[in-house]
């Protein structure tokens, strides 16, 4: 008689992480989005200009930070909503011990840095740009909108702790405004 052995899905997750993907058929085991407990990884987005890579890994160790993904910048969800909920309410965030909190996009930096002017997020908001969305695929919560110009992020947010996920909010379907806004993130 075999008996069940029950392991925690980041452990699993982990374990799956080790093998060469290429090696194995693609499996819904193997696509698990980031979640609570896992670590950042590490990969370097932008901030303004090529030139300033920002390594996502780095910026939230030893730290608090918010990090909220949107499918593109300057589009009406984003704009109108999305966005201005952490402006708004970034004061608040900083003052419940936030260090950071970093909006992420797959577009170019200075797209996301037009975007953050136009938006007054400026000393509120990191706005960092995914420009080949290496991070959005590394939390694997990419999706293709082929009308935005193929692969973008899924709406979400996130608390990351000292590099680790405490909490996630991914819009059901991707890319509505239910759960990832700043009103609705707990930190």
């Amino acid at each position: 008689m075999l008996a069940s052995i029950r392991l925690p899905l980041n452990t699993i997750k982990g374990c799956f992480r080790a093998i060469n993907p290429r090696l194995l058929h693609s499996t819904s085991i193997l696509e698990m989005p980031i979640s609570v407990g896992d670590k950042v990884p590490s990969v370097d987005l932008y901030e303004a200009s090529p030139a300033n890579k920002v390594n996502i890994a780095e910026l939230c160790a030893k730290k608090k930070v918010i990090i909220f993904a949107v499918p593109g910048a300057f589009t009406p969800g984003c704009s109108k909503t999305h966005l201005p909920s952490y402006v708004s309410n970034a004061d608040n965030l900083k003052g419940k011990g936030v260090d950071e909190i970093v909006c992420v996009a797959v577009n170019d930096p200075f797209v996301m840095e037009a975007w953050g002017v136009a938006q007054n997020a400026k000393g509120k908001i990191r706005m960092l740009a995914d420009t080949k969305a290496e991070f959005t695929k590394a939390v694997e919560l990419d999706m293709d909108i082929a009308p935005l110009g193929g692969v973008r992020s899924k709406r979400y947010s996130m608390v990351v702790e000292n590099g680790t996920v405490q909490s996630i909010n991914v819009e059901p379907d991707g890319t509505g405004l239910s759960c990832s806004l700043a009103d609705r993130i707990g930190v």
